[in-house]
């Protein structure tokens, strides 16, 4: 069973009668209270209980202007997690500039993990009722996941660019960090542990970079603590 969100939002209605609102601003503001009504009610009731009457509820929107911008509840939450999904690799991919890619890995996850941990509904939303929307839904989550699979790539050509002794990369690393890593966040979400996800930064990051290079490298960005550790 989900966890009920403590303060559930509401959006705020625009003002009735004549106002100086441009039409396009108003048509902005409907459709993102839309989006953020959606995840809202999919992070306290899960996808199958939510309705289109519960979103525009909640956005204080009207069923019209809701089917202005989409074919069905489907169509909104899978909108919802393309849009906000997109925003957290734009963040992970700006960090192809830092100067190493251990530097880049380290980082990446502590965006990663804060960027969950600092948006509960959305994590709830995404990552337990995702895999109930039906294959749309799926073949999003795929999309998103071969995206985060070419970012691991990424990183371990570069790995091997800087460190050129380091063996091939198996190209079912990328699928194994991609995989492993959303589980184990939806785990922590799911037990209701959001909010201590940053604490799992260092374990993380360097599970991380033992499957892209080896130990040792892992042993030199983290010290004797990951060097005592059993090799995986």
């Amino acid at each position: 069973m989900h966890s009920k969100v403590e303060e559930p939002w509401r959006g705020d209605p625009l003002p009735r009668g004549r106002h100086k609102l441009a039409r396009g601003a108003v048509r902005s503001s409907q459709r993102e209270r839309l989006l953020r009504a959606m995840v809202e009610c999919v992070a306290q009731d899960g996808f199958d209980a939510t309705s289109v009457p519960m979103v525009v509820a909640t956005a204080r929107v009207s069923s019209n202007a809701f089917y202005d911008f989409f074919t069905d509840k489907t169509d909104c939450f899978l909108t919802a997690c393309d849009g906000v999904a997109g925003e957290l690799l734009a963040e992970l991919v700006s960090l192809s500039a830092e100067p190493d890619w251990v530097q880049a890995m380290r980082k990446g996850t502590g965006v990663y993990l804060r960027w969950w941990q600092e948006r509960p509904a959305f994590a709830r939303a995404y990552l337990l009722s995702l895999q109930n929307a039906g294959e749309r839904a799926l073949a999003q989550r795929e999309r998103t996941y071969a995206m985060f699979r070419a970012m691991f790539a990424d990183l371990g050509r570069r790995a091997r660019a800087e460190q050129p002794g380091l063996a091939a990369l198996s190209p079912l690393v990328p699928r194994i960090l991609v995989l492993t890593i959303t589980e184990l966040v939806a785990e922590e979400v799911r037990a209701g542990r959001n909010q201590t996800l940053s604490e799992l930064e260092d374990d993380l990051a360097s599970f991380a970079i033992r499957l892209l290079a080896d130990d040792a490298t892992a042993a030199r960005a983290f010290g004797d603590r990951v060097a005592a550790e059993p090799s995986t």
